[in-house]
């Protein structure tokens, strides 16, 4: 069994109740989250006050928690993972703002492949980017998530979202092109 069906097998045990695929799951996938932390905490300012073990762990408890999902597959889990990372970065970027005003995360908006110059971006802002772009069209803004905090690929996203992979390149386009746009409004 390959590494991807065996973490689909310990999601679907664990979402039917198997306490000890709980355990299992989180041997499987704790090398992933902390890789998937690291690379969002990279694109965050050097001095960063939360560890990527620490951004694993609050949002692996917060992935736990998720009792009402049936876990689908490899994907959709990493998927809710990059969710979780990314409201947990959001929050931790808003509290710092407020204690130090203006002081939030940045992201270089390079991370999204424009193909301009990177512009870096406040996480804070980013987040708001992305709820605009809810309103506007939520399936960009899901394959968003999946691209780029879930780091899924081009295929794993057509196939948790259930289109075709050319519709994905599409829209991966579209969602950055009108993000950087978004984004270099807001920055100056």
């Amino acid at each position: 069994m390959d590494r991807s069906s065996d973490i689909t097998a310990h999601l679907l045990a664990w979402s039917q109740g198997d306490q000890a695929a709980g355990g299992a799951l989180l041997d499987a996938v704790y090398h992933e989250l902390r890789r998937l932390a690291g690379s969002h905490l990279r694109r965050e300012r050097r001095d960063h006050s939360l560890p990527p073990t620490a951004l694993v762990h609050e949002a692996y408890l917060k992935l736990v928690d998720q009792r009402r999902v049936e876990w689908q597959n490899r994907a959709h889990f990493f998927a809710i993972a990059a969710q979780q990372m990314r409201r947990i970065l959001v929050d931790h970027a808003r509290a710092r703002g407020a204690a130090k005003r203006g002081a939030g995360g940045t992201v270089p908006l390079s991370d999204l492949e424009l193909g301009v110059d990177p512009l870096p971006v406040d996480l804070v802002a980013l987040d708001k980017a992305l709820e605009k772009l809810a309103q506007i069209d939520q399936r960009q803004t899901r394959l968003v998530e999946l691209r780029f905090f879930a780091g899924l690929t081009i295929e794993e996203t057509a196939e948790m979202l259930r289109i075709a992979p050319a519709t994905v390149k599409r829209d991966w386009a579209l969602a950055r092109t009108w993000l950087y746009r978004e984004l270099q409004g807001s920055s100056g």
